[in-house]
């Protein structure tokens, strides 16, 4: 009997098991069904394939005699449905599409912390866009948001200070405020888009993540993704062929 299609399962089993034991590292000899329900928690594929992930361990047990031996036999054959899932799975586990080259190509919104705030006014206008970044001498500075701003010029003009004065004098530098980055999440350059979807889902009250290279600030912005992008990530996982959330 050809048991090409347990081999192939095996095969996907097997780096499945080596991922998960990754994901959790502090028992890496936890059996299979037991890392799947604890990764849960960890990971938002293990948590969307948990009851498949651990049919997936009985089916394995049922497919292999004497697992492990030299002498390693199957005793039984997956369907090719059953096959291709698990595939599947281990592609989204293992080699999930990184956040960097799914919206490498969308053009940031930024300022240079030298330029006066009428700059970032003006760039807020152009680009209808409610963060943008801040950069002095190619790295992140900080961010300055729409709000924020608006914010800081009513409290100039109740306060009977001339606006026009404000905006042209002042830096965009001078107004970055530290706190602000609390309402974004910063990730680095290997965040996944499952990491991203997670993000928005988790904390509904952010401005947008943030992705530089580390995931600290001060470095190069490589994606910056708001809500209005939200809609797009789930297309695009969808397309991946992903289940619905």
């Amino acid at each position: 009997m050809d048991y090409a299609n347990a081999a192939r399962f095996l095969k996907s089993y097997n780096r499945i098991e080596s991922q998960l034991k990754i994901l959790y590292s502090e028992r890496p000899t936890q059996t299979f069904t037991d890392l799947v329900k604890r990764c849960s928690d960890r990971n938002i594929t293990v948590r969307r394939y948990e009851n498949e992930l651990v049919d997936y361990g009985k089916l394995r047990n049922a497919i292999v005699h004497r697992a492990g031996a030299a002498d390693e036999m199957f005793i039984a054959n997956p369907s090719d449905e059953v096959v291709e899932n698990i595939e599947y799975i281990e592609r989204q586990l293992c080699r999930p599409p990184l956040v960097t080259d799914v919206f490498r190509a969308r053009k940031l919104s930024a300022v240079f912390a030298d330029k006066p705030l009428l700059t970032a006014v003006q760039a807020f206008a152009d680009t209808e866009k409610k963060t943008l970044v801040v950069y002095d001498h190619g790295k992140m500075a900080g961010v300055l948001n729409s709000y924020s701003l608006y914010r800081l010029i009513a409290e100039r003009a109740a306060a009977g200070e001339d606006v026009t004065a404000f905006l042209t004098g002042t830096s965009c530098g001078d107004v970055l405020d530290g706190a602000l980055l609390a309402k974004y999440v910063l990730l680095s350059g290997d965040a996944t888009v499952f990491e991203v979807f997670e993000a928005f889902e988790t904390r509904k009250d952010i401005y947008a993540v943030i992705v530089t290279e580390h995931g600290v600030p001060g470095e190069k912005v490589l994606a910056l993704l708001t809500p209005s992008d939200f809609p797009a990530i789930n297309r695009y996982l969808e397309a991946y062929c992903a289940k619905t959330f």
